[in-house]
């Protein structure tokens, strides 16, 4: 089964990342919690623990249909210095596999030259690090098999849009009734 694998480090922004989880899960898309740290309990920029399911030590990735990272600091800062997950992002890259990044995260796409000749966005003040991208301001920006979004209030537009990519817009439309999505 592919499956979508969303990166934790200490210091995330809990709302992105837990709001992107449950709404895939609504959508019935497999995904799994990766911690990128030592331990598979991470905790976030407003002191919530999570319990990861993996351990990016752990993963071959072979299942791998996308890779997301959420903001928040320091743990966007962490996901960039991954090297593991440095060269899986990479890889996917190369593969034009889906990858998408909020708030601060974006930075790690930037960095590694993902984001090139792309649209992106990203929290405000991390607008240089998308080097060579064509930064829109957006909520949410997509461009091909990139998906980023800006921050906190883009948790629930951004991972809509990774459910669009993954599924259809039929699918989206059925969760925003069902959770009552003005």
């Amino acid at each position: 089964m592919n499956t979508v694998y969303i990166f934790f480090a200490d210091g995330f922004e809990e709302i992105e990342a837990l709001a992107t989880v449950d709404i895939l899960r609504r959508a019935d898309i497999n995904v799994k919690t990766t911690s990128v740290t030592e331990s598979n309990t991470v905790t976030g920029a407003h002191n919530i623990p999570v319990i990861c399911e993996t351990n990016i030590k752990d993963c071959l990735f072979e299942d791998i249909a996308m890779a997301i990272l959420p903001g928040g600091m320091p743990g966007a800062q962490t996901l960039g210095e991954c090297e593991p997950l440095k060269a899986l992002l990479m890889k996917m890259a190369i593969m034009r596999k889906p990858i998408a990044a909020i708030c601060a995260a974006p930075m790690v796409l930037g960095k590694l030259g993902i984001l090139s000749d792309k649209r992106s966005t990203c929290y405000p003040g991390f607008e240089n690090f998308l080097l060579q991208s064509t930064y829109t301001g957006a909520l949410v920006e997509r461009d091909g098999n990139i998906i980023t979004g800006k921050g906190p209030a883009a948790a629930a537009p951004f991972a809509f849009e990774i459910v669009k990519l993954l599924t259809n817009e039929q699918k989206v439309e059925e969760l925003k009734a069902a959770m009552q999505f003005a």
